[in-house]
């Protein structure tokens, strides 16, 4: 029997499930282990302060490695650009919508400094660009906390991943979604990693669930963050699409503060997606990201 590795989130074991449905229907006996990650269990600070990657996927990837699970299910925004040795990246499912959503009121309607929540760096940088005389507030928690939280009124909106909201059901609590040319998504974000050892059953048996376009897609992104070599600390968005061989990617760099936002676009063959990405992180880096990330990290 598979084990599939997964933290206990909704949204997280939401993902672990469909993983099981797909993998149980190509007639592979399954079942999920669910592990507690140590951002599971850093609630009540920011991530950008946390500071330490793998912070969803590090426990998980231990019981991959020491023989305790097969595969993992992790959301693909999650995941460092490097994986530990004997680990890979078996498969990437048809991602869902990537981009950022605005629950409560769309951001054109919210009144002078009406309180905003989100735990993103890279979308509160973004949204004080686009609105500066927004309140912004950090925001943690599952989906239905956050939500909860809107409800009760903490908060006038608060921005999510499209995708969660989507995939949980909760689609018609959207009121915008904003565009990557206004929002640029996470790397990664809409799209699941299956992760495994480099051979042996999960890898096997993953390999049919994987959508050659996501995958490229998602690629490209985490090249430009791995030539960025930028955390939760700084941020990053890229956005990739693709349409028949080509591949379109947009990446964009802010200061924390969202004074400054470096954007750079590129397109290239699907065939060459992580090097497109990681010559686009080049090319954000002479446009004025060194110094942003130089000024973060000092």
């Amino acid at each position: 029997m598979l084990v599939i590795a997964s933290r206990g989130s909704q949204l997280a074991l939401w993902q672990a499930r469909w993983v099981q449905a797909q993998l149980t229907a190509a007639g592979r006996e399954c079942r999920i282990e669910i592990i507690k990650t140590t951002g599971d269990k850093i609630t009540d600070v920011p991530l950008a302060k946390v500071g330490t990657k793998g912070l969803f996927t590090k426990e998980i990837e231990e019981a991959l490695l020491d023989g305790r699970a097969d595969l993992a299910v992790h959301s693909l925004k999650d995941l460092p650009t490097e994986l530990p040795a004997g680990l890979v990246l078996a498969a990437v499912p048809e991602r869902e919508d990537p981009r950022d959503a605005v629950i409560g009121k769309k951001l054109a309607d919210l009144p002078q400094g009406a309180r905003v929540g989100t735990s993103s760096l890279r979308r509160s940088a973004q949204l004080k660009k686009l609105r500066p005389d927004l309140a912004i507030e950090s925001v943690r928690g599952n989906l239905d906390t956050r939500l909860r939280k809107l409800d009760e009124g903490q908060y006038d909106a608060i921005l999510l991943a499209a995708a969660g909201l989507k995939r949980l059901g909760w689609g018609d609590r959207i009121a915008e979604i904003l565009p990557a040319d206004v929002m640029c998504s996470a790397v990664g974000q809409g799209a699941l990693a299956i992760e495994t050892r480099e051979s042996g059953a999960g890898f096997d048996s993953c390999s049919a669930l994987d959508h050659a376009a996501s995958h490229a897609a998602v690629m490209a992104e985490r090249g430009v963050l791995g030539s960025l070599g930028g955390g939760c600390q700084v941020p990053i968005g890229a956005y990739a699409t693709v349409d028949g061989g080509t591949i379109r990617l947009l990446g964009v760099v802010a200061s924390p503060d969202g004074s400054e936002i470096i954007r750079a676009e590129s397109t290239g063959p699907v065939a060459d997606a992580e090097s497109l990405g990681q010559r686009l992180g080049a090319t954000l880096l002479e446009r004025g990201a060194r110094a942003i990330l130089d000024n973060v990290y000092a």
